[in-house]
């Protein structure tokens, strides 16, 4: 682990470290300075290396800013802030919907990314609540889709983390969804809806495996129908990646506004236009901390597809 940064948080994000690694002190120095190494580690993320050595970027534990032209030293830490690039404000606000000395509920809005990641850091569920609530040790217990909108649930402190994370890692979290997809008269509801679902990393589509036993299971209820689209009342019981987006494409459903099944719809990263219509609309479990019973509900409502 490293020790503690030099470098105060910013945009709610802590900053970034390299080390340098041992090496036998026997052995020529494979880097002849500080410079030499940072250009070798970082040269597939970034070529302003020298440009940030020049503005002081880059600091040691003391915070004091490396030159470059230091001698490489073995198991040295370098700390810097990343340079993020300019976010489009997400739509919606992110709201409290409860706090207390441990944990903070969220209502997230479509579009923002529960934790910062690739192209979406400051518009991030974690990040804007740090900046927001002031509350700089804030971390999401589970994660939601950037598509999907709703209840997210997180941790103010570390202490806290591991217990909260467990009762969604150990599914002692019953979670209840709302989505609106085509309807579809010949369906009979209620339906689980079974099947065995693979995501790859690095592909943007789940995967269902037909020969493999079932690892994912949803429960879906009919709510009301609006023409020729339904809202629906979807509970999983396990948490596979996109698996009631899988598992609505399976009954010839797909959710309205998905641009990832059936097909991988060509959209701006920051089209804002057409939100997936999914919502998490509630959470219940038993505090993992006192026991109290708990349940926190979105106030977020679903827009139909055709605008009414």
């Amino acid at each position: 682990m490293p020790p503690h940064s030099p470098l105060p948080p910013r945009h709610g994000l802590q900053a970034a470290w390299v080390r340098t690694p041992d090496h036998d002190p026997s052995h020529p120095k494979p880097w002849p300075t500080m410079r030499d190494f940072l250009k070798h580690k970082l040269a597939p993320i970034r070529d302003d290396v020298d440009r940030l050595l020049a503005e002081g970027a880059f600091v040691d534990d003391r915070g004091q800013a490396w030159t470059g032209d230091e001698p490489y030293r073995p198991h040295t830490f370098v700390w810097f802030h990343r340079e993020l690039r300019d976010e489009p404000e997400v739509p919606g606000e992110l709201t409290v919907l409860y706090r207390d000395e441990r944990i903070v509920v969220l209502d997230k809005p479509h579009f923002l990314s529960t934790i910062p990641r690739g192209r979406h850091v400051v518009q991030s569920a974690v990040v804007k609540a740090r900046a927001a609530l002031e509350l700089p040790q804030l971390s999401a217990a589970h994660r939601l889709d950037r598509g999907t909108a709703g209840v997210l649930l997180m941790t103010i402190e570390k202490r806290w983390r591991a217990a909260y994370q467990d009762v969604f890692a150990q599914r002692l979290v019953t979670k209840t969804y709302q989505a609106i997809a085509p309807a579809r008269p010949e369906l009979d509801f209620p339906l689980w809806v079974s099947s065995h679902l693979t995501k790859k990393v690095g592909v943007l589509q789940a995967e269902e495996l037909p020969d493999e036993p079932a690892n994912s299971t949803t429960d879906i209820e009919l709510a009301e129908v609006r023409g020729r689209w339904a809202r629906y009342i979807v509970r999983p019981l396990t948490g596979k990646t996109h698996q009631i987006r899988m598992h609505f494409l399976k009954l010839g459903i797909p959710l309205a506004g998905d641009p990832l099944y059936p097909d991988i719809l060509d959209t701006d990263l920051d089209d804002f236009s057409t939100p997936l219509r999914l919502l998490a609309w509630r959470l219940e479990f038993t505090d993992p901390v006192d026991g109290t019973p708990r349940r926190f509900t979105s106030r977020r409502h679903l827009t139909w597809p055709d605008g009414r």
